[in-house]
């Protein structure tokens, strides 16, 4: 077996004129990858910087190759930033390909090892799947990011909650628009002093995610859902499927939020 170093980008110019399949596990600072020829043999195996730059000049100098990865957070721009470069790749469904998802032993190289040998001889076997376009995923990233807000909204609203009632006291209603910073004027001094900046950063909170809501609405990404979630219900092969159904949840009700 010849193991090489991340300067196998450099040999890659020798394989343009064969037919390779690559595995390319994918990690959070490194990935490892492993290229067989069309017998099966492997001709290298090594790791790349799991970032565009490392990941262009590794695969970009290669002939058109079939590379497969499997779904996970960096699958999404990992998987257009190949097909831009002319490769195809096969997205592998992370929790079906049992040969990876069930070992009891984690080895990057090994599975890298078996997505190669997988997708030479049978994409099938991956259980292929395909990731929302580069603008849905920026819709969908603002409203997601508004959820992020609204969650940790939440959080202080019952901080603060929980706090005034150790005094005894209680801060009325139940609507955040509620909860500002004038309701602490009618709490004891202490209790007052205590809780003015978390209603004050509750405020801020508040204004930033109605900016949100006005940019989705102004952007349309509130109607994004619709289509995409209806490609996901039908399950057939998005990568996406439970996160676009969770998002359909967030781009129907934001408006309901305050």
């Amino acid at each position: 077996m010849k193991k090489v170093s991340t300067a196998a980008a450099k040999q890659s110019r020798n394989f343009s004129q064969q037919k390779l399949t690559i595995g390319l596990d994918l990690g959070d600072r490194s990935s490892h990858y492993c290229v067989v020829d069309g017998g099966g043999r492997i001709l290298v195996e090594s790791k790349v910087s799991t970032s565009p730059k490392a990941i262009e000049a590794v695969f970009g100098s290669m002939g058109r190759s079939r590379i497969a990865v499997e779904t996970g957070m960096h699958s999404p721009w990992v998987s257009r930033l190949l097909s831009g470069l002319g490769q195809e790749v096969i997205v592998a469904h992370a929790r079906k390909v049992r040969l990876i998802g069930e070992s009891r032993r984690k080895d990057d190289r090994l599975d890298a090892q078996t997505l190669a040998r997988l997708a030479r001889i049978d994409p099938g076997l991956l259980y292929p799947m395909k990731h929302r376009s580069a603008k849905a995923q920026a819709d969908l990233t603002v409203i997601r990011a508004r959820a992020g807000l609204v969650r940790a909204r939440t959080a202080l609203v019952n901080t603060a909650r929980g706090l005034a009632k150790s005094y005894g006291e209680r801060l009325r209603g139940c609507n955040v628009r509620n909860m500002n910073p004038e309701k602490a004027d009618a709490l004891g001094p202490e209790l007052r002093r205590a809780l003015q900046p978390l209603l004050a950063a509750l405020e801020a909170l508040s204004t930033r995610i109605r900016e949100y809501n006005e940019a989705i609405e102004a952007s349309g990404a509130g109607q994004l859902s619709a289509s995409h979630v209806a490609k996901a219900g039908e399950g057939g092969g998005h990568a996406d499927r439970a996160d676009l159904l969770t998002d359909a949840g967030r781009c129907a009700s934001f408006q309901k939020e305050p």
